[in-house]
């Protein structure tokens, strides 16, 4: 392999690496539908309750280790599986600051109506932008394509979201300076 070749393949840890949207997607789209092989699990600790294993990690054989996909060291996937529930947290690309803060205010935005999201959870795991949870409930009520297809959606136009944004944003703020600028055009 030569030097580029060795960069596109190369691995740290459980972070594999993708440079184009679409391979970085299909990965992402195989693992969940791996991981959504839930079932119900009572829980170890508190009796007659199923709760979320991810969650509570109550009982570690039924929890494994958590999956990294990334596209980049700014883009990445966090899945974590566990018996009954997956829990799949999305770490979106900022460039600069204005990313950043737009990123910030589209997530929190999600999360004001995570009620009407039923499996966006209202706090994202840290480091991540955002978080679902997915549990055996919910793939006894929808459909788990159709929970997949969502997430890999979200995840193509939340990248194509913010880029309006800030284009939109850029493009306010040159007519704003422009008008500025032209009143002292005016008096010279």
């Amino acid at each position: 392999l030569n030097s580029a070749e060795w960069t596109r393949t190369r691995v740290w840890g459980q972070i594999a690496m993708a440079h184009t949207l679409a391979p970085y997607l299909e990965v992402i789209r195989h693992t969940l539908n791996a991981a959504l092989c839930l079932q119900n699990y009572p829980s170890q600790v508190v009796e007659r309750q199923s709760r979320p294993e991810i969650e509570f990690k109550d009982t570690a054989a039924v929890v494994p280790k958590p999956l990294v996909i990334a596209r980049d060291e700014n883009e990445k996937c966090l899945i974590e599986p566990s018996v009954n529930s997956v829990r799949v947290s999305i770490k979106v690309r900022q460039s600069d600051d204005t990313e950043k803060l737009l990123c910030r205010k589209f997530a929190g935005f999600f999360t004001q109506r995570a009620e009407h999201f039923v499996i966006l959870r209202r706090k994202p795991v840290e480091g991540y932008d955002i978080s679902f949870l997915i549990t055996n409930t919910h793939l006894e009520e929808m459909m788990k394509d159709r929970i997949v297809d969502f997430i890999i959606e979200f995840m193509e136009d939340i990248d194509k979201e913010i880029k309006d944004l800030k284009i939109a944003l850029n493009t306010r703020l040159r007519a704003a300076a422009a008008a500025y600028m032209s009143q002292f055009s005016q008096r010279g």
